[in-house]
């Protein structure tokens, strides 16, 4: 099924969105990203250290090329993580998923870099890819600094205090400066993460031990540097229920099932193809605020909406584009010439 990696991406924002509010729900009771990471990711372990035991998974030969790229791996996610979920305490989610719109633009220029996504410019794969990032990264921006007349009022049977919700998400009262940097710097993280997982599944195409092994490196990490981060033992305790609930999401099902969906879509489409997919946060962040918390759908949100789903399709068609040249390059460009008597006679028969 062609539409099923697509789908999958949209379901990782849409679960990314949702940690981000209940991080920032959770650090208003005094939960610290460090807490918060160390004690996902050691759920996460948890959950596919399970997996990889009932699938009887023999591990692969530890190499140094795999070896050091999955320490690269663990070193780069985890530091993003924590630019990012620091930015989000001192910012919003919403500031998040308007600087989510670097990592298209990152991943896009460090793929051309490390030769992953071919560039030339005369032909209409790469036009396609080009307009469409750019397109999507503008329907993000669009919606961060537009809002526009209503275009759906808040839902009447909402209340109030569901309404009151949105205001301490927002933290007007926080540093954005520094929080923006933070997100900007993890975003830029984010995107060499694909481009080493790119390389990572080259070697060893197996996207649950890669996982695994990615937890546990990860775990191992943010555990003693929550330590010397958080001294104090009180810091571990969670206290309120936000926490507890922020924390199980997270690290049962969110982080568990961005990585590995991340992984797979790297392996089977390119660093590019999951990374074109990250401005569509923001679009979910609207729906699910106008949908769950009653909140007024305005017209910059739409337009976005429509605008970045665009620059998806615009980029998805240029990546199938190049498929299509690749394969045609592959098999002598025998596509070019069309149908002909000679279709389903072997090569050498038909030169005969």
């Amino acid at each position: 099924m062609e539409a099923l990696p697509s789908l999958a991406m949209v379901a990782v924002e849409c679960s990314s969105v949702v940690i981000s509010i209940l991080f920032k729900a959770a650090s208003f009771k005094g939960l610290s990203s460090f807490t918060f990471i160390a004690y996902c990711f050691v759920l996460s372990t948890f959950v596919f250290s399970l997996l990889v035991f009932f699938r009887k998974t023999v591990f692969p030969p530890l190499n140094f090329p795999l070896i050091s790229r999955l320490c690269l791996l663990a070193v780069t996610g985890y530091s993003g993580l924590i630019c990012a979920y620091k930015g989000i305490d001192l910012g919003s989610p919403t500031l998040a998923s308007a600087i989510n719109n670097l990592t298209p633009a990152f991943t896009f220029i460090l793929a051309v870099s490390f030769r992953m996504e071919k560039v030339e410019l005369r032909r209409a794969a790469t036009q396609a890819k080009i307009i469409g990032t750019i397109t999507s990264i503008s329907g993000a921006l669009l919606m961060t600094f537009y809002k526009g007349p209503i275009v759906f009022p808040s839902l009447p049977w909402t209340s109030s205090s569901d309404l009151q919700l949105q205001s301490p998400l927002e933290s007007s009262q926080s540093n954005w400066i520094i929080g923006g940097i933070l997100l900007a710097v993890a975003h830029l993280l984010y995107a060499c993460w694909y481009i080493i997982m790119a390389q990572t599944m080259k070697i060893y195409p197996e996207e649950i031990v890669v996982t695994f092994i990615y937890n546990l490196s990860v775990s191992l990490l943010a555990i003693p540097i929550c330590l010397i981060a958080q001294p104090q033992l009180s810091s571990w305790r969670l206290t309120d229920s936000i926490s507890v609930a922020a924390v199980l999401y997270t690290g049962l099902f969110g982080f568990s099932f961005s990585t590995c969906t991340h992984i797979w879509g790297v392996r089977l489409k390119g660093p590019l193809f999951v990374a074109i997919f990250r401005p569509t946060s923001i679009a979910i962040a609207a729906v699910m605020s106008a949908t769950f918390l009653g909140e007024a759908l305005h017209l910059g949100s739409v337009i976005g909406a429509v605008i970045i789903t665009g620059g998806l399709y615009v980029v998805l068609w240029g990546k199938a584009k190049e498929a299509e040249e690749m394969r045609d390059e592959e098999y002598g460009g025998l596509n070019r010439f069309g149908p002909s008597s000679n279709a389903g006679v072997p090569l050498l028969q038909t030169y005969k």
